[in-house]
């Protein structure tokens, strides 16, 4: 039986839509859960910041360490596969134990790997880094999400989601700010990006040790205690009902957030490079037009969410990804920077528009007891399917245009 707690993330579209206005919800969020969301939203950023340190350094780390671009992008690469470990081990504590220190230790380790990169002297040093990076960036996602999405109120929840989301934006931004103003009057050059990722995970990890365990979770620990069931019980029961009745849901969860990997990756991580070689860009106009693209995509975000609060999770998607595919000419065949811009701030307000419903879609369709698992598995595995894509489909992208 569902926690009553949890029902409230299965409502219907009528029952959304006969929800309190957003704001008079936003008004009764106690200080605690505005403090989780901000942590959320924070660990999220960390994850970005060190997700784009690498596709914003990439002129950088070729000229250290006299490799090719294609070479480099093995980083990005091994980083995104190594996702699927990180989700799976720390949703798994996380829907096992709690929330709180799951998420802690995760931020930890991943600014001691960041700390590492900025010091590595040689390539395979910096890969077998990112490498592990890429474990605990993989583990972020579904902890923050499910610890956010159950403590906050059923009529703010799309809006949030999109809020939360957009620390993806926000890493990007910042990873691309450092790379332009800090990065080039830095006596360690592309290692001060490495340094300052990590003071800044280091700083949320500390944040969310003050915070206290997820409300929700500590009730539903509880409603076991009443049950006579123990959570690792719960945890078994919902595992192995989700293999034998919910297999076809996991195959569509894969696939969506394959499909909306590939969206979000192809449109961002060699864009850069696109810019560069078929439009004559030059590196800073390169990174402006980066951070006009994600400030685009806060913007879209942050409507998408709140609109699929009043018109469904499923909608707001579909009209952000077709969206995309009208923004595509305004992206590629301009040449201007004026219209490049605009086309990316286009595109990147659809592309993240429809990734700022995916946090709480999940969390609707998600087992009640895999709440951190299950997203977080889910976004891994559709990484690894996007990625064996984007690569090429960019590179040939880059020689029909050039």
């Amino acid at each position: 039986m569902t926690p009553h707690f949890l029902q409230n993330l299965l409502l219907t579209k009528e029952q959304r839509q006969n929800a309190r206005p957003l704001f008079p919800s936003l008004r009764c969020l106690t200080l605690i859960q505005w403090a989780q969301i901000f942590v959320g939203w924070l660990a999220w950023t960390c994850d970005a910041v060190d997700s784009f340190s690498v596709s914003v350094s990439v002129d950088n780390l070729q000229d250290e360490f006299h490799k090719p671009a294609h070479d480099i992008t093995t980083a990005i690469t091994l980083t995104l596969l190594f996702r699927i470990v990180g989700a799976l081990i720390f949703g798994t504590i996380s829907d096992r134990y709690g929330r709180k220190w799951p998420l802690v230790c995760n931020l930890l380790l991943m600014s001691a790997f960041q700390l590492g990169a900025g010091f590595a002297q040689t390539f395979g040093q910096f890969l077998v880094l990112r490498s592990f990076s890429g474990i605990f960036i993989g583990g972020i996602w579904g902890v923050t999400t499910s610890n956010v999405l159950e403590n906050v109120p059923l009529e703010a929840r799309g809006f949030i989601s999109g809020v939360l989301q957009q620390g993806y934006a926000a890493g990007y931004i910042i990873a691309a700010a450092v790379n332009l103003s800090i990065v080039p009057q830095a006596k360690g050059g592309w290692r001060a990006l490495f340094w300052i990722a990590c003071g800044l995970s280091f700083a949320t990890a500390c944040f969310r040790a003050l915070l206290p365990e997820s409300e929700h979770f500590l009730q539903a620990e509880k409603d076991d205690r009443t049950r006579r069931t123990t959570k690792t019980e719960t945890f078994s029961k919902e595992i192995k009902g989700t293999l034998k009745r919910d297999w076809l849901l996991c195959i569509y969860a894969v696939l969506l957030m394959g499909g909306l990997t590939f969206l979000s990756h192809a449109s961002q991580d060699l864009y850069p490079t696109f810019l560069q070689t078929t439009k004559g860009f030059i590196p800073r106009g390169i990174k402006v037009s980066t951070i006009f693209g994600n400030l685009g995509g806060t913007a879209g975000s942050l409507a998408a969410g709140h609109l699929s609060q009043r018109f469904g999770r499923r909608l707001a998607i579909i009209n952000m990804v077709l969206m995309v595919g009208a923004y595509i000419p305004l992206w590629v065949l301009p040449n201007s920077f004026f219209w490049i811009a605009n086309g990316v701030f286009c595109m990147q307000s659809a592309v993240q528009g429809a990734w700022g419903v995916i946090p709480i879609y999940l969390a609707e369709i998600s087992p009640p007891a895999l709440r951190a698992t299950f997203p977080g598995v889910a976004y891994a595995l559709g990484n690894v399917g996007s990625e064996c894509s984007v690569s090429p489909f960019f590179y040939d992208f880059v020689f029909h245009f050039r």
